[in-house]
């Protein structure tokens, strides 16, 4: 059975958001393993080893979710995306690691929209910054539904195309809206391209559904900024990534060569 550091197994486990982070949890005494008498980042484990993490600290997000968009916005506000203040959809809110994010980024609004009932935590169904549409298909998505505009999106979502969604998503949004919609290669490849695991492990394969997402969104007049991988995988161990898109009325189109680029580039430096 293959090992990995203990600093990178936390982060592939989605205990932590990076390994800065899995790093600084050992070292200030938050991380134990039963039957380790001492352990270092750079320790041996492999995936059976019980690894514990200090509860309020891993009890401190909604879900595991979160750390996929923690590492997003790490990437792109250094580039220029601003999160405080704004009104924002999570689209596949679930029980709401993106809302939680959002909020604790200074979101002044969250309209967090599901398909499910009832799956948003409990902390954050009580927030009055949070507004809850439950039983929704996001297809059917309307203004009406939102109250008013929002000012940009986040988005996490499963069983269903990118390329179906993002058009009644975007007629949600103020122009000049921000979108990070999250692109997962598994419900892009159709079925007769998908291994019997589920997992699109070709990162060449990869690059083609992401580029063909972006290029799609683009055709909507959602200018393409930025693409960086998630942090973490997938439950299955599906890489997935995120697209910086801005709703554009004066659609700047990025040439296809330079969306490959981009996409490429996002593939190789992640996961």
């Amino acid at each position: 059975m293959s090992t990995a550091r203990l600093d990178a197994e936390i982060v592939r486990r989605g205990l932590a958001p990076s390994r800065e982070r899995a790093r600084l949890l050992i070292k200030e005494g938050k991380v134990s393993l039963p039957g380790f008498s001492t352990i270092k980042p750079a320790t041996q484990v492999d995936e059976t080893t019980h690894i514990i993490i200090d509860a309020i600290e891993q009890e401190s997000w909604a879900s595991r979710g979160a750390h996929k968009l923690l590492g997003a916005l790490a990437h792109f506000e250094k580039k220029g995306l601003q999160v405080a203040e704004k009104r924002f959809l999570d689209a596949g809110a679930s029980t709401g690691g993106f809302t939680d994010v959002l909020l604790r980024h200074g979101a002044r609004e969250v309209v967090a929209v599901d398909v499910g009932r009832d799956q948003l935590i409990p902390r954050l169904q009580s927030d009055p910054r949070v507004v809850v549409i439950d039983a929704m298909n996001i297809r059917y998505l309307d203004v009406s539904d939102t109250n008013g505009l929002c000012d940009a999106m986040v988005g996490d979502l499963s069983f269903i195309s990118l390329t179906l969604v993002l058009e009644s998503i975007a007629r949600v949004l103020h122009d000049e809206a921000d979108l990070l919609p999250m692109v997962k290669p598994q419900f892009e490849v159709g079925k007769e391209r998908l291994s019997h695991t589920g997992v699109v492990k070709d990162p060449h394969l990869r690059v083609e559904v992401t580029t063909k997402v972006a290029e799609y969104a683009q055709t909507l007049g959602l200018s393409l900024i930025d693409v960086v991988a998630s942090p973490l995988p997938g439950p299955s161990g599906n890489a997935e990534y995120f697209l910086w898109l801005k709703k554009d009325n004066r659609k700047r189109k990025m040439e296809l060569t330079a969306v490959e680029r981009l996409v490429r580039k996002a593939v190789e430096e992640g996961p």
